[in-house]
């Protein structure tokens, strides 16, 4: 729960758990005074809760009988996935080329992007970190910590993760070429060709085509769309097919937006551990939650364990340097050794800068500002998406990270709205690209991340527009 006003935060809580739909229509909310009991909370906190729950029209009041969850209009939270269980080869390498290809001209209106909106970062500042931070490089830096990295820099990272209560000292740390680098070299560190792999459905297309070109088979694990992973579904699978290796995002996941609550990544670890099944994870939006509190990555519950952690500056601070890190726990040799005979090292003026730009002092100031655009600019999307897609219609509010996953009505098809709107200059993320059977195609992800004006409005029109004219007689 945030730091903030009690019964707000009660109410988000709350909220959240039926946007959901680990809390359905007609569920009985607990009793005012059982939730005072269980949340130490003051009678007055929680009815103040309640009321503002009633005020959203989440709950309604039954005299002497409590609060009940009301039906979600237009909007509900997608459901649970069902993919294959399963193990199967990737082949979604093509369409995504394919779609991305199609997508990355400037002039489009960035529905389908990956990144936030590049006036969102400190541009200057860090243009000037990176003089700077050049002008301090002694000669014998420059090639002598191309292996590991720039050690500042990793000491900088280091502090982050003392912060989340992580201990880990810089030498563990690996920069790389982005997270997509680190992701990639853990995955080779713990997997031969043939292996399984567990990943989520739908899962980020970028993980898909990694299992593809190594030639590894994915295990497709059903994935809530507020909570992430089903564990439940994860431990048969494990039972059944004995996968090598784990491929998750825990916190606002790519594309649906999913954060595992604490408790579900304390069980996620220990089912992993119990099977002997190193975890990867994937944790680049950790920095982009909308509340004031940061979410823990699995990695917190077991500092000492197979968690392999990978993180980014792409998509909080700095996306064209292309600087990540993997923090490999008892895979640091190995994956020091593959990232030798793979890229030697990373862009040292790149790292050079961030470490001056970290020690500045500016970066928290500068989320804080981040945090607030992106969650102003999906309440601004999601009321727009809510008022202009066909009846049937659910999309993730995620609470965190920039991404929305819209599940249109089955008879919509996702691949054929992205021709048509790509046509008028509007790119979107059609869900087949997320899974590795191509699944999905009734969904798409959308970009939250980049300012709401009256083309983003009208961009959301016309894909409103044209999935209604798909559902037409």
């Amino acid at each position: 729960m945030s730091t903030g006003p009690r019964y707000l935060a009660l109410a988000d809580e709350l909220g959240a758990l039926i946007h959901s739909g680990a809390l359905r229509a007609g569920d009985r909310l607990p009793s005012v005074r059982q939730t005072c009991q269980t949340r130490h909370l003051s009678p007055a906190t929680v009815f103040q809760a309640y009321y503002l729950l009633e005020s959203r029209g989440l709950v309604s009041a039954a005299p002497r009988s409590g609060y009940f969850v009301n039906a979600l209009p237009l909007g509900a939270s997608p459901r649970t996935s069902q993919p294959s269980a399963q193990p199967g080869p990737v082949a979604v390498s093509e369409l995504v080329f394919e779609v991305l290809g199609a997508s990355s001209a400037a002039a489009l209106l960035p529905l389908g992007s990956a990144f936030p909106a590049a006036t969102l970062f400190p541009l200057e500042p860090l243009r000037r970190a990176l003089q700077a931070g050049m002008r301090k490089l002694e000669p014998a830096q420059i090639t002598a910590e191309l292996p590991l990295g720039h050690e500042g820099l990793r000491r900088q990272i280091a502090l982050r993760y003392l912060r989340l209560g992580i201990s880990m000292a810089p030498d563990e740390i690996v920069l790389t070429n982005g997270a997509l680098e680190a992701l990639n070299l853990c995955l080779q560190v713990l997997t031969r060709p043939g292996d399984a792999v567990l990943i989520e459905a739908p899962g980020f297309y970028a993980a898909l085509q990694a299992l593809e070109r190594l030639g590894l088979r994915a295990i497709e694990v059903p994935t809530h769309a507020g909570e992430g992973a089903d564990l439940d579904a994860m431990a048969a699978l494990i039972a059944e097919h004995r996968p090598k290796a784990c491929w998750l995002m825990t916190s606002f996941q790519n594309p649906l937006g999913s954060l595992m609550p604490a408790d579900k990544k304390r069980a996620l670890v220990a089912l992993l551990a119990g099977a002997g099944i190193p975890l990867i994870e994937d944790d680049v939006y950790a920095e982009l939650h909308h509340g004031p509190d940061a979410a823990l990555p699995a990695k917190a519950y077991a500092p000492q364990g197979q968690v392999l952690h990978c993180g980014s500056f792409s998509k909080c601070l700095a996306p064209g340097y292309r600087v990540g890190w993997a923090a490999p726990g008892p895979y640091l040799r190995q994956l020091q050794r593959l990232k030798l005979m793979s890229s030697l090292g990373v862009s040292l003026p790149a790292q050079a800068g961030l470490n001056e730009y970290l020690q500045g002092g500016a970066y928290d100031a500068h989320l804080r500002r981040l945090r607030a655009a992106l969650a102003s600019q999906q309440q601004a999307m999601l009321a727009a998406l809510q008022a202009q897609l066909p009846a049937g219609a659910r999309m993730t509010r995620p609470r965190g990270g920039y991404f929305i996953w819209v599940e249109l009505p089955a008879a919509c098809d996702a691949l054929l709205l992205q021709r048509q709107l790509l046509a008028e200059g509007i790119s979107t993320a059609p869900g087949p690209i997320f899974s590795a059977r191509a699944e999905f195609r009734h969904c798409l992800r959308l970009n939250s991340g980049h300012p709401w004006d009256a083309r983003m409005a009208a961009g959301i029109a016309r894909l409103g527009a044209l999935a209604k004219a798909q559902l037409a007689p």
